[in-house]
């Protein structure tokens, strides 16, 4: 009996032991050397990928978020994709991440064609400006749709290409100079094969609104 208890002890004590030191390599050795590598070599990704301006956060490279004027959109910024994922609360008022993924209807569903029908007319009336109207069949897929997860931070060339004559008329700056912008802000396939080409809404609206106050 006392040969029984006293291994049973041992047994208990080394499974302990193992717990303890376990704990401190996995929960906090660990991770602490995972962040320290984070943080000294990619301390940019490491913390969220923020964008600053004037030393103030203005939003992440990864997240999108919406630009309104009420509860239309701003027609001085450049859009991102429609996306039932973004808008405000109580916890951030840049945009929503509470509320985030597709809508998984079919190409048929009566209401993903009527959002979509709506959207590309509402598209087509917010670009249109005196001296170039904008042809429906020139709107991509992504003016009208929304992203996997509904909060893709990033539009094809082609629709920001779109939205060029309209802002620049709302900021009284040249096409060509708009046009300029959105080629400097134009990222590439990664790796040259890799994905589509993209453009970071928030990225280009940063820079846009550094152009309109040079």
């Amino acid at each position: 009996m006392n040969n029984s208890a006293a291994n049973t002890g041992r047994v208990l004590w080394a499974g302990l032991r193992a717990l303890l030191v376990l704990t401190v390599l996995t929960g906090v050795l660990y991770p602490l050397a995972v962040t320290g590598i984070a943080q000294a070599a990619f301390p940019g990704k490491a913390n969220g990928s923020e964008i600053e301006v004037d030393g103030k956060v203005v939003g992440s490279a990864l997240i999108g978020q919406t630009y309104l004027a009420g509860d239309a959109p701003d027609l001085r910024w450049f859009q991102p994709r429609p996306s039932n994922g973004l808008g405000t609360n109580s916890v951030n008022t840049q945009y929503q991440l509470i509320l985030s993924g597709a809508t998984n209807r079919s190409g048929d569903n009566e209401d993903l064609i009527t959002w979509v029908t709506e959207a590309k007319a509402a598209v087509v009336r917010d670009n249109s400006v005196p001296g170039h109207e904008v042809d429906p069949s020139d709107v991509p897929v992504d003016a009208v749709t929304s992203s996997g997860s509904g909060l893709d931070p990033h539009i094809s060339p082609e629709y920001a290409k779109l939205q060029v004559h309209r802002v620049a008329e709302r900021n009284k700056l040249t096409v060509a100079q708009v046009d300029k912008l959105v080629a400097d802000h134009t990222d590439g396939r990664i790796l040259g094969f890799i994905g589509e080409p993209r453009v970071n809404v928030l990225e280009l609206n940063v820079a846009l609104k550094e152009l309109t106050q040079g």
